[in-house]
């Protein structure tokens, strides 16, 4: 006698027609999967943005304070090497990390009275050395300097505004003129820089482009 292979009413089945006992079947249907919670990604992705945004800002803020900053000339002082509304960067850690040099373009404070603004001008004699000139021609400790930045067109003899007669620079000051001799508030008129009144160096033109140079 055979076993009668149709199933009984109401059991179930496989796929390969095999009958099953109820709980065994041999494929289990997946649970769907949850839907993301958009809102709570959204409220991450916003939360990330912040903090990126904030965090570009402070080191902006620390950058500005302590590393760099820019300055737009006004005026003719330092003609031809920088032109009235050039604008500048300036290396604000320059001197924190070494002395001034001869021959950097500095940007200083100026304090008249009640009246605080800021100067650019070039480092012409160091502390210690004595400064001197005539008829436009500039010496240090009697020697002659060399000066290939100044233009032979804006800065010729009886055109540099007089005579320096000779002048020591005290320790931790600086003696600064302009490029353009005959048109600069200096170190002639104000007397030798201290070197905490050096806002930094100035190290390049950035704008306008025609005027783009490594200073």
């Amino acid at each position: 006698m055979t076993d009668d292979p149709t199933p009984a009413k109401g059991q179930p089945i496989n796929r390969e027609g095999v009958v099953v006992a109820d709980g065994e079947d041999d494929e289990i249907a997946p649970r769907p999967e949850q839907p993301p919670d958009i809102a709570a990604r959204r409220r991450r992705a916003l939360l990330d943005w912040v903090i990126v945004i904030a965090v570009a800002l402070v080191v902006a803020f620390l950058v500005r304070t302590f590393v760099l900053a820019h300055f737009v000339v006004d005026g003719t002082s330092m003609s031809t090497t920088l032109h009235d509304g050039d604008r500048v960067f300036v290396n604000k850690l320059s001197y924190r990390l070494h002395d001034p040099h001869r021959g950097d373009v500095v940007v200083l404070h100026e304090i008249r009275g009640t009246t605080d603004r800021d100067l650019i001008k070039r480092v012409i004699a160091l502390p210690g050395e004595t400064v001197e000139m005539r008829n436009c021609e500039v010496s240090i400790d009697g020697k002659d300097l060399a000066e290939p930045y100044l233009d032979p067109q804006v800065v010729t003899p009886g055109n540099c505004g007089g005579d320096l007669a000779p002048t020591l620079v005290p320790a931790d000051h600086v003696f600064v003129m302009g490029d353009n001799r005959g048109g600069s508030l200096d170190s002639r008129n104000l007397g030798p820089i201290d070197e905490d009144d050096l806002v930094g160096r100035a190290f390049v033109v950035f704008w306008p482009k025609a005027d783009w140079q490594w200073l």
